[in-house]
């Protein structure tokens, strides 16, 4: 893997998914995370960011409406 590209661990997966970073790992452990691009550091696994871009997270607990584009006509109440 080219040492130019960007990867994310635990702490800017967390970040991008508005979750704690133990909360992260244990969507890891469990399968809930897809598959780190980069294993070759052991216990740090590393995601490209374009990685979440494509991946839809499912299962319980998972609120689909905050990750929902805001452009879809939505209009607040007044």
């Amino acid at each position: 893997m080219a040492d130019d590209q960007q990867l994310w661990g635990y702490p800017e997966v967390a970040a991008h998914l508005g979750i704690s970073v133990g909360a992260a790992r244990n969507c890891k452990s469990r399968g809930s995370l897809p598959a780190p691009d980069d294993t070759t550091v052991p216990d740090r696994p590393r995601w490209r960011p374009a990685t979440f871009q494509t991946w839809n997270p499912v299962g319980r607990g998972f609120r689909s409406d905050l990750h929902r584009p805001s452009s879809q006509g939505i209009t607040p109440s007044g």
